[in-house]
């Protein structure tokens, strides 16, 4: 398999899934900005929308969206624990989060990190995202991760997105029990694996 990613970006929670699942893959840098790949072809050429994350198969198929590339990765090392079986309340409980995820943190972001957007609206974004965080916050209490003692790949998929709070001005320090889930998804090998081949940590 192959993984097109940008660094830091929402390809960070696949590439953390396929590590902490033990799964062959290489990885394939594309640039969200310029749609271009290390070698300088046109990365439109293989995902018309322009986005990390995308997943090549070995049958030569290609998965898009996150929550749905985490899952297939999930399904294919079910020993991992990176999701419950597929038909469980529990499953669907994974995907209330990963739905929550992509669009209440995710989606909110968006506006922060684009070009030319008035600071009137990076205010009310920054105040959107700050409350689903502080709810966040709240579904951690007594919790290691999201789903309970069991690190699946919605908790990739939180803290992927969670380390862009400082890079676009929102204050966590306050969400200590996000905090601590933070540091301790951190602490995880394949997360600090992940993060070291992306250039994030030395």
């Amino acid at each position: 398999m192959k993984l097109y990613y940008s660094p830091g970006a929402c390809s960070l929670s696949p590439h953390i899934a396929l590590r902490e699942a033990g799964l062959p893959f290489d990885l394939a840098l594309a640039s969200t900005k310029t749609k271009k790949l290390a070698d300088g072809s046109d990365y439109l050429q293989i995902n018309p929308k322009g986005q990390v994350p995308l997943l090549e198969l070995d049958s030569g198929e290609r998965l898009t969206e996150g929550p749905a590339i985490v899952q297939y990765i999930a399904d294919l090392a079910p020993d991992s624990g990176l999701a419950p079986a597929a038909g469980t309340m529990a499953r669907y409980r994974l995907m209330e989060w990963l739905n929550f995820i992509t669009s209440e943190l995710h989606k909110g972001f968006s506006p922060l990190f684009t070009p030319g957007m008035p600071e009137e609206a990076k205010a009310l974004g920054r105040t959107r995202v700050s409350d689903r965080l502080a709810w966040v916050n709240t579904q951690l209490e007594g919790k290691s991760y999201l789903m309970g003692d069991t690190f699946t790949v919605a908790d990739a998929y939180l803290f992927t997105v969670s380390n862009w709070c400082a890079p676009v001005g929102i204050d966590i320090s306050g969400l200590a029990n996000l905090n601590a889930f933070r540091a301790r998804v951190s602490a995880r090998p394949a997360v600090q694996e992940a993060m070291k081949a992306e250039g994030l940590l030395k």
